[in-house]
């Protein structure tokens, strides 16, 4: 029984965490997608200028 209460706990004790890990990269996803980028809003604001980690603004240009 003692083997059984054992395994019983760190599975429910590894799922809480999973689930927890899931709710706080779900919330994330959320919060920095809530706004249009260049508005700050939220906790913090990690950008200085629209776009500045992906290059430029313009959309690409396919030439053949």
């Amino acid at each position: 029984m003692n083997r059984f209460v054992s395994t019983l706990s760190r599975d429910v004790t590894c799922g809480a965490a999973a689930a927890l890990i899931t709710l706080v990269l779900g919330l994330a996803f959320v919060e920095s997608t809530a706004v249009p980028p260049g508005q700050a809003s939220g906790f913090f604001a990690l950008q200085s200028q629209p776009h500045a980690w992906l290059g430029l603004p313009q959309p690409a240009v396919l030439v053949d």
